[in-house]
């Protein structure tokens, strides 16, 4: 059952608008580097398309009806987007859920401090990575602190031309014998992912001067005082722009694909989506990197609520109508799977791995070792699924992630599978994921989102 490369089957029209699709993406990636920033662009991008925000219609009284379209967001790092069916809703959605967070550094709530002349901000890895890969790269710094008057003071530092950026030292080569002898997740501790950010003393200061020197800049600037670190949501990420990859530009480098390939498709293809027979839904969360938990993640309340006020404001809530909603749903976890890496051939399974260039992956279950923690998709719902994709030309391929025992992963895909529905992983495959910098196939972008879009449609 082997796959082409789909870049033999395009014309010039699909080539045009692949480009155009990836461009946009590369716009969305640099401009969506946290959560609250993916969720931003997607309320820019809905009111555009005319999306309605469903708390407006709520306090209006507005009835919803079939064509209607509208977003709900929440706590500014999850939202949903919906398209309203001809059908009954009780008959079931059609769902497209991705998640907007990524590994990165956040910055401790008591984070700032000098050592030897030296100015730094302490931070604590979120999600899973390699340590190592995260010293001597230009960081950014992007975020928001609350103020204790009720005003939030958003940060981007880094990423414009004239930006400062920041790094973490290492250690150099010429002191690193006891050091090359850790393994690889000693190399670098976590303890030791402090944020070097400056080495300039405030004049006339004779203790902590450095780091008084940053207070006084970000108070001049911000308006922020130290005391506002704590409440503040500051994540240390990977400085730069998305770039086009290779001699043929085929691929895109860029920090923070998984998931937000899966997440930007997903949000075009609903875009995108006009009449529909089943309601028609895109579900972009926070939280997946670290178990889908806290109030913003898949395993909280908040999608169950916004679907029971969406019936609410189609006159059709019932508790009973409610759950026959979402246990009739059919959904794509979009999130991403391992593209095979010939320079580490040894952990893949050749006839069950990802390729760049042979579509959207779709893996019937994830979990570790004997399918710990997986949703394993049904047989017949994979059947309906490869009708839909040969119907609309869709080029795609299946998965596992890794060889049986190697390793192992998980997604938001159980979590609605908790209501009985239908749910399987669905996504792009990428190279050197949870890396700083992740790369993915143009191809597989462009089969990504009309998979997403035939999915909506049927």
């Amino acid at each position: 059952m082997e796959r082409k490369n789909v870049w033999t089957n395009y014309g010039k029209k699909e080539l045009a608008e692949l480009e155009k699709l990836n461009k946009n993406y590369r716009h969305f990636l640099d401009h969506g580097k946290t959560e609250r920033e993916c969720v931003k662009a997607a309320v820019k991008q809905a009111k555009k398309e005319g999306f309605k925000d469903l708390k407006e219609v709520i306090r209006s009284g507005e009835k919803l009806q079939a064509g209607d379209r509208v977003y709900d967001v929440f706590m500014e790092k999850a939202i949903a987007l919906f398209v309203i069916g001809s059908k009954d809703m009780e008959k079931g959605m059609n769902i497209l859920g991705a998640h907007i967070d990524s590994p990165r550094l956040d910055l401790k709530q008591n984070p700032l401090y000098e050592d030897t002349e030296l100015a730094y901000l302490d931070t604590h890895y979120y999600g899973g990575i390699k340590k190592y890969q995260w010293v001597t790269i230009p960081l950014a710094l992007h975020g928001v602190v609350a103020k204790k008057d009720g005003s939030v003071v958003e940060i981007n530092i880094g990423e414009e031309e004239d930006d400062p950026v920041f790094c973490i030292s290492d250690l150099l080569i010429h002191l690193s014998g006891e050091q090359m002898e850790k393994n690889g997740a000693k190399v670098v501790e976590g303890e030791a992912l402090n944020l070097l950010i400056g080495n300039m003393p405030l004049k006339d200061e004779e203790k902590d001067a450095v780091k008084k020197n940053v207070l006084n800049m970000l108070k001049e600037k911000y308006d922020i005082e130290e005391e506002d670190f704590l409440s503040a949501e500051l994540e240390v990420v990977p400085a730069g722009k998305a770039r086009e990859c290779g001699l043929d530009r085929s691929m895109i480098l860029a920090y923070g694909q998984d998931d937000r390939v899966c997440a930007y498709t997903s949000l075009e293809a609903i875009l995108d989506t006009r009449k529909v027979k089943r309601t028609a839904c895109c579900i972009l969360v926070d939280k997946e990197e670290i178990g889908s938990v806290g109030a913003t993640g898949m395993q909280s309340r908040f999608f169950e609520n916004t679907v029971a006020e969406l019936l609410n404001c189609m006159g059709e809530y019932s508790d009973l109508t409610l759950r026959r909603t979402l246990a009739n749903s059919k959904m794509l976890s979009s999130d991403v799977s391992a593209a095979y890496d010939p320079e580490y051939a040894s952990v893949f399974e050749k006839k069950n791995a990802a390729y760049f260039a042979k579509g959207i992956v779709f893996n019937k279950y994830t979990g570790s070792r004997g399918k710990s923690g997986s949703n394993d998709a049904n047989a017949e719902y994979m059947a309906e699924l490869r009708k839909i994709l040969e119907k609309h030309n869709v080029a795609f391929q299946t998965a596992e992630l890794g060889k049986v025992d190697i390793g192992g992963g998980g997604t938001i895909a159980y979590i609605l599978a908790l209501y009985g529905m239908q749910v399987i992983d669905c996504g792009v495959a990428v190279m050197s994921m949870h890396a700083p910098w992740e790369i993915v196939s143009k191809a597989d972008v462009y089969e990504a989102k009309k998979c997403y879009m035939a999915f909506l449609a049927e």
